[in-house]
């Protein structure tokens, strides 16, 4: 059963019916999915969750779908990782990685909205599906509209990684490349929508495409032994995923599914695209729109269409933001893959090195559980990787030759003292 109650404005709270809407009429404000919690209580349970399917469909309870789900059967259920050797490097007693650089089937976090938002636009009848994308998102959108059998058109940026178009062109979706940055091409988005009918899944699905990005709250939550991590650090783009998760935390503390140790959310950018987090380190309630200038190109969103809600939602619980240069962003990816074998994307190493200047500073208490957010996999964006390792060289096929490699330094470390034999040992 549904337990969605209306589509309510985020301003004014004026209710509408379930349908293709991301507007108040009367204020403009966003709306977003209401629910009927005391609906839920006594049937959405610890138990009922987890009888459900080990994908992001075991909380279909809590999201916007009428019948059955008809896309992302397998996405969602993601590893939360202990990461151990992180935290000790770091100097923390609890800390844990979100890692959604291994999502199904397309190795980012938006495989969750956008299961949701196409399963929603199947229910409404559109018989094409479309986003505006900085890459993952078109990813996602291709693939799922690729194994659903609907038609997909997907508009990016001109300049994204040559990883990242592979990525999505290989599913067969009609690609179309503008000239300008996302938010230029967010707007011609909208346009499209309106003219063409389209389920443009950020755009005119938004409030149900939203409501994806829970499930990765929940998750952390259920796979944490049904609590909530002290702090929870999140990559700050388009806004969406910060105040979902927060709001996860929320629903389940309301159906009593967690208790409530106040949990601080914190938001992360990269320097050269930090519009939400320059705001809340002013303590400003509303962030003024950048050019984006970075190599973390997923997260380079000038104007976040949800930025507004990042910064209530930090300041009401109590958390921060931080952003981080270039090359602090690739230090970090470099820093989780040799500690926790994750190779992210920039996103996430934008992620990890705010996640470090948090704990740093002080921001962040090193004896509390701290969750990083880890949204996207580095085998999408090698490019910004190029140039940061020695070429390997070659040797010849003897062992006279492996010995002598193995005496060489290699960039950071020391030369390979032999091993004794395993007899010797002995």
């Amino acid at each position: 059963m549904s337990f969605v109650k209306a589509l309510r404005c985020k301003e004014c709270g004026a209710d509408y019916g379930i349908e293709p809407r991301t507007v108040c009429d009367s204020d403009f404000g966003p709306v977003e999915v209401a629910f009927d919690y005391e609906a839920m209580k006594g049937k959405v349970t610890r138990a009922s969750i987890a009888a459900g399917p080990q994908s992001l469909w075991r909380y279909r309870d809590l999201l916007p779908i009428e019948g059955e789900p008809k896309a992302g059967l397998n996405s969602g259920w993601t590893p939360l990782v202990r990461a151990k050797r992180l935290a000790a490097e770091l100097g923390v007693k609890e800390l844990y990685i979100k890692d959604d650089s291994v999502n199904y089937p397309t190795f980012s976090y938006k495989d969750r909205v956008v299961a949701v938002a196409l399963t929603k636009a199947m229910e409404f009848g559109f018989d094409t599906v479309g986003c505006a994308s900085t890459g993952n998102l078109a990813h996602s959108v291709a693939a799922h509209a690729a194994a659903a059998g609907v038609r997909a058109c997907v508009m990016i940026p001109h300049d994204l990684e040559a990883g990242k178009m592979v990525g999505m062109t290989v599913f067969g979706p009609r690609v179309v490349r503008i000239r300008g940055n996302y938010d230029d091409v967010n707007r011609l988005c909208s346009q499209i929508a309106d003219k063409y009918k389209w389920a443009i899944v950020n755009v005119n699905l938004r409030p149900y495409y939203t409501e994806g990005a829970k499930t990765h709250g929940f998750e952390i939550a259920e796979q944490l032994g049904w609590r909530l991590p002290q702090h929870t650090v999140v990559p700050v783009a388009g806004g969406t995923i910060l105040p979902k998760i927060w709001k996860a935390y929320q629903e389940f503390i309301t159906l009593g599914l967690v208790q409530d140790n106040k949990p601080r959310m914190y938001g992360a950018q990269a320097q050269g695209c930090n519009p939400v987090v320059k705001a809340i380190q002013e303590g400003q309630d509303l962030f003024h729109p950048q050019k984006p200038n970075t190599i973390a190109k997923s997260i380079a969103i000038g104007n976040p269409a949800d930025g507004y809600y990042v910064i209530k939602v930090v300041n009401e619980s109590g958390g921060y933001g931080a952003s981080a240069t270039d090359p602090e962003i690739i230090d970090a990816i470099k820093l989780l893959a040799r500690t926790e074998g994750i190779f992210t994307e920039p996103a996430g190493g934008t992620t990890l090195a705010c996640a470090i200047k948090l704990i740093q500073s002080g921001r962040i208490p090193k004896d509390e559980s701290i969750c990083v957010s880890i949204t996207g996999n580095g085998l999408k964006t090698l490019e910004v990787m190029q140039g940061q390792f020695e070429e390997v060289p070659v040797i010849g096929a003897k062992l006279s030759d492996f010995d002598a490699a193995m005496n060489e330094p290699t960039p950071g470390n020391a030369p390979w003292k032999a091993a004794e034999p395993a007899a010797a040992r002995a």
